[in-house]
């Protein structure tokens, strides 16, 4: 059995866990072969083999004396934007190469060990994952750690900023992993790497303990296989948390529950009879590339057959989302980032003659390109004279951008459209033309905006046999809806259980 574990996902390994055909500590020891002999993907940057075998140990005794959660034993790893104890936490950046964190995150600690007496899920660490540096990025290529890979094809991106998360999970080296989105960044590299990942309403999961990029966006979410794992992973990493003065105010929510409840009018062979997609005009536009959108038409055609009712809608502001983000999320970038300063964490440089040398050349050699760029650019629009030109009508565009939804809604229970304009492109591509790869944000930037609930799920493939990924959107709090329109559609298609060549079977 040993040679088809790696191509389990959360849910299927939960079961042979609780059958007891494998134990934890030979599913933690053949991911860890896998880890390093894949380490050329640039996909984890901090690993401890013997703290993932001992908590996979501890996970087995407790299987052995009693009931636990059904992901107690599963391997996870963490995007390091996420604070952890026990390995490093860099968020992919110099600035913070080797920071010991004195706590785990709120995320780490629900789906690991627990924390403030309450137990976690049990899920065995194997390590944290590569990054754009702060989040920033489209395709893992800011980390100052080196690029991740995609392993569909070595010589293209995987997307980004959760572009290690994927990439993993993709290769096989991993179940699932933990990413973060704040303009797309959960959703856009699942698509690119062909893999599930949802960004769950904004507060759904705790932000505490999560490094910041843009605090009024950031939200963290799963990757994995399936929409059946990720609904187990957002049950056990979400819920209110007293810390996070965003998180919302709801009770405990079971997500994988929500999707396997039969909607009122489905019948077997039409699982979403009665269900309402919204297609967003402006999600398929003329510079749409042929490759995506014959896969997104095929597959919003599949969700027709599983009964679901096609809706054309329009999303009218959608192209101001890309000005708006790109003011809003690099003037909160500049705040957050102030903290990073030499005095009290992380990098310092070693020669400066004062307290202003200190300042500047701790944060000349400890951020990276984009990390100014966007600091800069945050700098300049909150500055006098220009916040009421540039911040003030972008948070008035967020607002309308949201009402623009609200208005869709009206008219359907889910929007649907692709990821991104084009499958992942080729490393180094877009380096010069930082704006390119801002417009390449285009349909996932305004559920972000909004702070609504969307997925990227595997939906074929483009040019050159890499992946391509259908997006789904919610209402607020819909989550539930959404995983059960993806899990009807993947139980119907097997674009998720597609693997790159030479990482699945043996």
């Amino acid at each position: 059995m040993t040679a088809a574990l790696h191509d389990m996902g959360v849910a299927e390994m939960s079961r042979a866990l609780q059958a007891g055909q494998v134990s934890s500590l030979e599913i933690t020891q053949h991911l860890l072969t896998r880890v390093a002999d894949f380490e050329h993907l640039g996909a984890f940057l901090a690993r401890d083999a013997q703290l993932s075998l001992a908590q996979a140990r501890d996970a087995d005794a407790r299987r052995a004396r009693g009931p636990v959660h059904a992901l107690t034993g599963v391997p996870i790893a963490h995007k390091d934007i996420f604070v952890t104890r026990e390995l490093a936490s860099t968020a992919g950046s110099k600035m913070l190469a080797g920071y010991a964190s004195p706590f785990d995150a709120t995320v780490v600690a629900r789906l690991g060990g627990g924390a403030d007496g309450q137990p976690g899920a049990g899920m065995v660490l194997l390590g944290k994952l590569n990054c754009d540096e702060f989040a920033m990025g489209s395709a893992n290529e800011n980390s100052a750690f080196g690029a991740t890979k995609n392993p569909w094809d070595l010589q293209r991106v995987p997307g980004g900023s959760s572009g290690g998360s994927a990439a993993a999970v993709a290769a096989r080296l991993v179940p699932a992993a933990t990413g973060t989105d704040t303009g797309g960044s959960i959703r856009q590299p699942a698509s690119f790497s062909g893999v599930t990942g949802i960004k769950p309403t904004y507060g759904v999961c705790s932000r505490y303990g999560m490094v910041a990029f843009a605090s009024s966006l950031d939200q963290a979410g799963p990757l994995a296989r399936s929409a059946e794992d990720c609904a187990l992973l957002l049950s056990a990493m979400s819920g209110f948390d007293p810390r996070d003065a965003t998180s919302a105010e709801r009770p405990p929510q079971d997500f994988h529950a929500q999707m396997l409840q039969p909607r009122e009018q489905a019948s077997p062979g039409r699982p979403l009879q009665g269900l309402r997609i919204g297609l967003p005009r402006e999600f398929f536009p003329q510079a749409l590339a042929t490759d995506v959108h014959d896969a997104v038409r095929a597959a919003l055609a599949e969700l027709e057959r599983l009964g679901a009712t096609l809706v054309d809608v329009s999303l009218p502001r959608t192209e101001l989302s890309i000005p708006v983000y790109y003011i809003i999320a690099p003037a909160e970038a500049s705040s957050n980032l102030s903290r990073f300063d030499g005095v009290k964490f992380g990098h310092r440089a070693k020669d400066y003659d004062d307290l202003r040398s200190m300042y500047e050349r701790t944060r000349a050699e400890g951020f990276g390109a984009e990390v100014k760029r966007r600091i800069m650019i945050g700098t300049y629009v909150l500055s006098h004279g220009y916040y009421d030109a540039y911040y003030l009508q972008a948070q008035k565009l967020r607002r309308m951008i949201a009402d623009d939804f609200q208005a869709c809604f009206r008219q359907c229970d889910l929007i649907a459209g692709p990821v991104a304009p084009t499958v992942a492109w080729t490393l180094g591509a877009q380096q010069d033309d930082p704006v390119k790869a801002y417009l390449a944000d285009i349909f996932t930037l305004p559920a972000s905006l909004a702070g609504l609930p969307g997925m990227s799920v595997p939906a074929g493939l483009g040019a050159g046999g890499m992946p391509v990924g259908l997006q789904l959107i919610g209402n607020y709090f819909g989550e539930g809806p959404l995983l059960q329109a993806a899990h009807a559609f993947q139980q119907a298609t097997d674009f998720h259980r597609r693997a790159p060549a030479g990482v699945s079977g043996a």
